[in-house]
């Protein structure tokens, strides 16, 4: 019989607040197996950690169960305490009580604490029966690729290049830029983005290292973390080649693609698109957003008022040098900008801060009266989100030494009326109803998805939230990961950023990439499913079952084959078995039979 150490964090209040911390300790001392009990403020600490190793060696412990918070949060932190002190990290679990009993039971302390004893001594008996496992090898191909040519993709690129690893970055548009190149000038600093972009752009186009495809779309993906084959369809071609890419082959003729044609930009329109292969080991997507269109933005003209326009439409008004209205082509004396049009609005838009908003819309009245001092600027706005360095002062500027005029209230109409913009609202201050006869009105629209977002996440399995936005894997500890290995998010992908924050945000996802590359060979997790193959009848229902793609009839016996590396332990192939030969390691029958014990 295996010797089981039990160890129970209080975590600071959030389980001993609820849970009888003592009386847990002194009830499951006694239960079968169970070599040494105790219990600390918070084991996830390093003393907390050092008191595992020294009880694992002062007790002879072959077996750990740490109840503390949930698996996700720290396992991996409890695994390595355990390897470290000699006991294989497989025959380590978690015991969720603070989750799944100490705050859902807040009220119902002594429930609580029964519930604590049970769902320790379920834990205890998985331990008794887990196995031994060890991680598997796998080769790594340390290639990356980069969708989206944005800041937050060049950035992303830059950094993987130049720490010596080949990169290929696939661009959507004809050009690398994105949103950015549409922007006359950043806030803060009105005369950095012409030169900083440019600069990027030639660095990214010029580094021997990264391979650029314009025009261009990640069309499959296969493989897995460290191994995926990654197929790019392109729509132009480069003169007196095959745009061919150094490392790939052609799906079409398995042709070898030369470097010699590295960093061209795509001149001639290929009527028929030719597919690329590329071997990747690591993926950032970096695919950035769009606005919402106009026309879903009925209370604001629904984009049939020719001057009632967007913010991207004005910043191309000030990258022209001169402010004119759309329909006759006059200089607008009267600009009023709509800010949340579209956003903060969960009765008939988008519910969420489009983060961007606050600070362009002070830019953008900044700039038109620096073109045209005697116009007016009025800005209507629920309330200023200026959060960043220098955010706040920028904006109080537009207000002080512009005489930009800050109205707090919703618009609710925007109309037309003898050749003007009525925009029709409600100053909240003074609680009066405000009526503008503008020349010109600009929607800060919301921020969405790009284009075509959700249809890549479903190509390279990666979730989105119910907007279409990439979803990351953890808020707060892996905000740069997606829940499918080996790809990271950047940028405004994930959700609205303004550029610096993007840019951090690549930085971050560069360094998963590199922090990946770093590794001799990739370690595949052991708790993955097998199959039985006695039982096994050959049926295939786990095939279709499987969402990672990790499952194959054999060759040529008839049984079904787990490909290890795809597998991701979910669990549907056991379900989907009728003859149960498909189990988890770690998570068989048997011990969850034995798990159910305590509770019965």
């Amino acid at each position: 019989m295996r010797k089981i150490g039990v160890f129970v964090c209080h975590c600071g209040l959030n389980i001993a607040g609820t849970i009888d911390v003592q009386r847990v300790v002194e009830e499951i001392k006694k239960y079968p197996g169970v070599a040494f009990a105790t219990d600390y403020k918070y084991m996830c600490s390093d003393p907390g950690q050092a008191l595992i190793r020294e009880a694992v060696a002062d007790y002879g412990l072959d077996g750990v169960v740490v109840a503390a918070c949930s698996p996700a949060m720290h396992e991996v932190t409890f695994r390595k305490t355990a390897r470290a002190a000699g006991v294989n990290p497989y025959l380590t679990e978690i015991a969720n009580i603070r989750e799944q009993i100490s705050w859902v039971h807040q009220t119902q302390p002594e429930e609580a604490t029964r519930k604590a004893i049970e769902t320790i001594a379920t834990i205890i008996e998985k331990v008794r029966y887990d196995e031994a496992l060890e991680p598997f090898s796998l080769p790594l191909v340390k290639r990356a690729l980069v969708i989206g040519g944005g800041i937050a993709g060049m950035t992303a690129a830059l950094h993987i290049a130049d720490a010596g690893y080949p990169v290929v970055l696939v661009e959507r548009e004809a050009q690398l830029g994105g949103k950015m190149r549409q922007l006359s000038g950043l806030y803060l600093n009105f005369d950095a983005a012409p030169d900083l972009l440019e600069t990027k752009i030639a660095a990214v186009m010029q580094h021997p290292n990264i391979q650029v495809l314009t025009n261009a779309e990640v069309v499959e993906l296969g493989g897995y973390v460290g191994n995926f084959t990654v197929k790019v369809s392109s729509g132009f071609q480069v003169p007196g080649s095959r745009l061919q890419v150094p490392g790939s082959e052609t799906a079409q003729s398995g042709i070898n693609l030369a470097p010699e044609t590295r960093n061209l930009e795509p001149e001639t329109q290929n009527p028929e698109p030719e597919t690329f292969t590329f071997d990747i080991g690591a993926i950032v997507v970096a695919t950035g957003f769009d606005l919402l269109p106009k026309s879903e933005l009925g209370e604001y003209g629904g984009g049939r008022p020719p001057d009632v326009i967007d913010g991207l439409q004005f910043e191309r008004m000030l990258a022209g040098g001169e402010i004119r209205r759309p329909s006759d082509g006059a200089v607008p004396k009267e600009v009023v900008w709509v800010q949340c049009a579209g956003s903060r609005d969960p009765e008939l838009h988008m519910p969420y801060c489009s983060k961007i908003c606050c600070m362009y819309v002070a830019k953008q009245a900044i700039a038109y009266k620096q073109r045209v001092p005697d116009g007016q600027a009025y800005v209507f706005y629920i309330d200023i989100r200026s959060q960043g360095k220098g955010y706040e002062e920028f904006v109080q500027r537009a207000m002080s030494e512009y005489d930009v005029l800050y109205l707090r209230g919703k618009v609710a109409r925007v109309f037309e009326e003898d050749g003007r913009v009525v925009v029709y609202g409600v100053d909240t201050l003074s609680g009066k109803a405000v009526e503008v006869q503008a020349d010109l009105v600009v929607l800060a629209t919301a921020v969405v998805p790009s284009t075509g977002a959700r249809d890549l996440a479903q190509r390279l399995r990666v979730s989105t939230d119910e907007y279409g936005f990439f979803s990351e894997a953890h808020p707060k500890l892996r905000p740069v990961e997606s829940l499918t290995a080996g790809i990271f998010l950047a940028g405004a992908a994930q959700f609205p950023k303004d550029i610096p924050e993007t840019v951090a945000q690549a930085s971050g996802a560069a360094a998963k990439v590199l922090g990946l590359f770093a590794q001799q060979e990739m370690v595949q997790e052991p708790t993955i499913a097998f199959v039985d193959e006695e039982l096994c009848a050959g049926c295939g229902l786990c095939v279709a079952a499987c969402p990672y793609e990790a499952r194959v009839m054999h060759s040529w016996k008839p049984i079904a084959v787990v490909q290890t590396a795809l597998c991701q332990g979910c669990g549907a192939c056991v379900v989907a078995c009728p003859n149960k030969a498909s189990s988890l390691r770690n998570l068989s029958t048997e011990q969850l039979l034995a798990m159910m014990e305590p509770v019965l």
